[in-house]
């Protein structure tokens, strides 16, 4: 796949931040789902966010990438306003959201080409790209099977490459690996990094904190709709795991005290 290129891009602002969030709020009814976030993800930078179920992160990335209007906030991809010109910051961010709806009554390969030519991409250009994306991810044998047909995990690294076809500058990916084969998850792991190491920004939403530790450079920690801490994951796990520092940010942990019954000696 090639390294994210500006060329259909004029509008980024070199030595801007590939995301940066600032204020965001969403209120639904009584409940406030996202209270305020700010964050600042660096360019070339793979960017974690995590937060128990609830916290607000699907809410906080929705909003980030065009797809939920915020009540309050600003987004930039690059410096470009993701609602002011969103036609111009979509065309930096390969999204691969939660609970991803496709198109499945078309196959793997269908479905690709349709993405790259919807971006206005060349139909030369397209091919060849699917192509390199469905060996990439293992996909070639089923690259004539419908999606509908396609397993969560296969469902998954189809929308992934979805994600990818234009070579974007900001990939953000809402739990990519959930559902997803090891071998399947190594590979998209080395995909995700080959991506970093070529100038190109990920932000990806997990509750494997293990994982996290070791793709990330950069963390934030999200739980109630608002910002518990950020920074590299030096910085935010201190003299802890990642997950140890979690817990303690995060609290809720119960004993297992009461379930005496559970002993089998």
């Amino acid at each position: 796949m090639p390294p994210p290129s500006d060329e259909n891009n004029p509008q980024a602002r070199a030595g801007a931040a590939a995301l940066s969030v600032r204020g965001l709020a969403k209120r639904f009814g009584e409940k406030i789902a996202v209270n305020g976030v700010s964050l600042e993800v660096p360019p070339g930078s793979f960017y974690g966010l995590v937060g128990p179920n609830g916290a607000g992160k699907t809410t906080t990335l929705s909003m980030a990438t065009g797809l939920l209007r915020p009540d309050y906030g600003q987004v930039l991809v690059h410096g470009v306003d993701v609602w002011a010109q969103p036609l111009e910051a979509k065309k930096l961010m390969g999204i691969l959201p939660d609970g991803v709806r496709l198109f499945d009554r078309l196959t793997g390969e269908q479905l690709v080409t349709y993405a790259g030519l919807l971006r206005g991409m060349d139909r030369d250009t397209v091919v060849e790209r699917t192509g390199d994306l469905l060996r990439a991810l293992d996909l070639t044998n089923d690259a004539g099977t419908l999606v509908v047909d396609y397993s969560a995990g296969m469902t998954k690294k189809i929308a992934l490459a979805s994600a990818l076809i234009h070579a974007p500058k900001l990939l953000v990916l809402d739990e990519p690996f959930e559902s997803v084969d090891p071998v399947s998850a190594a590979n998209i792991r080395d995909i995700l990094t080959g991506y970093v190491r070529s100038g190109g920004s990920v932000i990806v939403s997990s509750h494997v904190m293990d994982l996290v530790q070791r793709m990330c450079d950069h963390v934030a920690v999200i739980a109630g709709g608002a910002v518990l801490a950020a920074g590299t994951i030096d910085e935010v796990r201190g003299d802890a795991t990642l997950e140890d520092r979690f817990v303690e940010l995060v609290g809720g942990r119960s004993t297992s005290e009461g379930l005496s019954w559970l002993r089998t000696s």
